[in-house]
């Protein structure tokens, strides 16, 4: 739990197209019954965690950024990443997929199920350890401009349209050029469009198009001007 709630409190963010105050996951709490569990969530208007009536799966909780075929099995599910109120789910079969149980206004007894294709791994990279999920919209089952950014540790950046007019998604697969890049998240910039990355020690920023990602990203330089001057040790 505690490796939940770390993750989550960090990650968990969550809005809907329907008009509820933004939240916070928490975690999950345990039914008297032993089965299902409650979602908690704090609300950004109010101090305290709120316990919702909405139930999750037992096989969602931990979140891991790393797996191998002995961590899978035919009932295990990993969660790797959350966005907008999303959860990106992995089983045996090797298929990412979105599910809504941490929405708190989405249905219980109809949860949505959204798979994407298959993870392909460019030359020289590695789609098993995964550094975080990422969506432009909370709308993936229908909105056809919703594009899902997948960020794998090093140099390997995919894009998704789960629900894209073609038959069947596809991922676009970057490879990033600069190291500075490798082990940071991807996040979604909404004011822009764009998808960005930090470098590491927060002297550079990456975008990419979400309709057009390319290898060769913008690249923004991070100045700091008129800082003061730190005092003087004694």
């Amino acid at each position: 739990m505690s490796l939940f709630l770390s993750r989550l409190r960090l990650e968990g963010f969550s809005t809907s197209l329907r008009q509820t105050p933004p939240c916070s996951i928490m975690g999950a709490f345990p039914r008297e019954d032993g089965g299902l569990r409650r979602l908690a969530v704090a609300y950004a208007h109010k101090p305290s965690v709120t316990q919702l009536d909405k139930v999750i799966p037992l096989g969602l909780g931990l979140v891991f950024n790393c797996y191998d075929d002995d961590d899978l099995d035919d009932e295990k599910t990993l969660t790797i990443g959350a966005s907008h109120g999303w959860v990106a789910t992995l089983k045996k079969d090797g298929i990412l997929r979105l599910q809504d149980d941490f929405n708190p206004v989405a249905s219980d007894a109809n949860p949505k199920r959204i798979p994407l294709p298959p993870l392909v791994t460019l030359p020289h990279c590695q789609t098993n350890i995964i550094t975080n999920v990422s969506m432009s919209s909370s709308s993936p089952e229908d909105d056809e401009d919703c594009v899902v950014a997948v960020k794998f540790l090093g140099p390997q950046l995919s894009f998704c349209k789960p629900a894209a007019g073609q038959s069947r998604p596809e991922w676009t697969n970057i490879k990033i050029e600069n190291p500075c890049f490798f082990s940071s998240r991807v996040m979604y910039s909404e004011k822009d469009n764009m998808f960005r990355i930090p470098g590491s020690g927060g002297h550079l920023i990456g975008s990419w198009d979400p309709c057009n990602p390319s290898d060769d990203p913008k690249l923004h330089k991070v100045e700091f001007q008129n800082l003061p001057k730190l005092p003087m040790a004694t």
